[in-house]
Formats: structure tokens, sequence, C-alpha cells
């Protein structure tokens, strides 16, 4: 994408009123106003709140807000101008139950209060394989407590991923650590029982690896 097609992205999501974009200092001050008023100055009603972390294109988060009507979802990514795509059909759409925040994963619990989330799904994280990226990745311990920090008590985590080494990674881990699994399921597609949230959207990168015959993984859980 050139720099010039991302400035126009840049300046047409300043124009989005779904789209909240705070600097890193706003939001490691404390002093971003929306944390803990989500449901009441964004959304302005009590529905659950869905994060999907990593959100890219926003393509999944608003998938799972046209299927869930009754919640509440917002799609984070540090990369403003890939969401625009998502925020764009959002707002065409007229749909009220999706947002977007440009803030990094890493910042989530200064930017939600604990108890103000409901779900949160990571989709097509990048595996970070290599061993020297492990703390980048996006289902470690470390992470997975800063998830816990803004999720209810009966909060659920969904991981989806076309990486078996990840779906294989976030399982032992999930395990060893004594977290609830609720469902696992290594090839979504060939496997029945998984639910449709997890099969009725598809991302652009999603249809590619399955014309390429690569499985996609889920796992379903809670953090203890």
């Amino acid at each position: 994408m050139g720099s010039k097609n991302k400035l126009k992205r840049f300046k047409e999501n300043e124009t989005f009123l779904n789209v909240v974009q705070p600097t890193r200092e706003e939001v490691v001050s404390g002093e971003f106003s929306m944390k803990g008023k989500w449901s009441s100055d964004f959304f302005k009603n009590d529905k659950p709140i869905v994060l999907e972390l990593g959100c890219g294109k926003g393509e999944y988060t608003v998938g799972l807000a046209k299927l869930n009507p009754e919640k509440n979802f917002i799609g984070i990514d540090i990369k403003g101008a890939r969401f625009w795509r998502g925020a764009k059909t959002a707002v065409e759409s007229g749909m009220n139950n999706v947002g977007f925040l440009r803030t990094q994963i890493e910042l989530i619990e200064y930017c939600f209060a604990q108890n103000e989330v409901d779900e949160i799904w990571i989709t097509f994280p990048d595996p970070q394989i290599k061993y020297k990226r492990t703390k980048h990745r996006m289902t470690n311990s470390e992470f997975l407590q800063n998830y816990k920090k803004v999720l209810k008590p009966n909060g659920i985590m969904h991981l989806k991923t076309d990486s078996e080494f990840m779906h294989g990674y976030t399982l032992g881990l999930l395990h060893g650590e004594g977290h609830e699994v609720i469902y696992a399921n290594h090839n979504i597609y060939r496997n029945e029982g998984a639910p449709e949230e997890v099969t009725g959207i598809q991302t652009f990168y999603e249809s590619q690896y399955l014309e390429q015959n690569k499985p996609i993984t889920y796992i379903k859980f809670k953090l203890k």
C-alpha cells in the first residue's frame, strides 16, 4: 500500500465515529477516557463486549458483529490503515455494534477496566515460531494474564489459527497452567461440531489457506 493511500485512510479513520485512536501517552498515563465506559459512552447500551485482538482488516470483527447483533464487538490493531476497511464497511452498513481501537495489544489493561470484557478472539496471529520471539506470542502466559485482567470471571477466549504450531503450543500451555479448555479442534472444516462463528466467517487469507488445503484450528477456553 502506497503512503498516499495510507494517509488517505488515516484521514478517513478520523471521520469515523466507530474508530477510537488514543495516543500511547494517553493510554499509559491512565487518562484514556473510554476505559470502563465502553458500554455507556461508546455503544450506549449494556450488551456484552467482545474483543478481537490483532484484527487486521477487521473482516472477522465485522463478521462476528453481523452474526451476533446481541453483542458489541471491538477490533483492536495498531495498524489503522488496515482496519480502515472494517470500519468503513461497518459505517456503510449502519452497524452500531462494532468499533475499532487503534492501540497495542500489550496495553489492553489500560484501555479496558476489570470485568469490562465478556469474550476475546485471537484470529490468525503471527505464531512467532523462533524461540527469541516467544515474548510476542499472543497466547503466552504474560498475555493470558493481561487478558484475565479485563475479562469477566467466566469470560471466554477463542483462538483460531492456521498454525498447527500455535495450536499445539497454546493447548499445551493451557493444560499445563490448569486453564479450562472447553473445545479444541485441529481441523474445523474436516471435523463436525465447530461453532458457526468459527466456520461461518472466513477472512480473505483464510479462504486462501483453505484453497491450499491448510487445516484451520480452533480452541475455546476459560482462564482459571
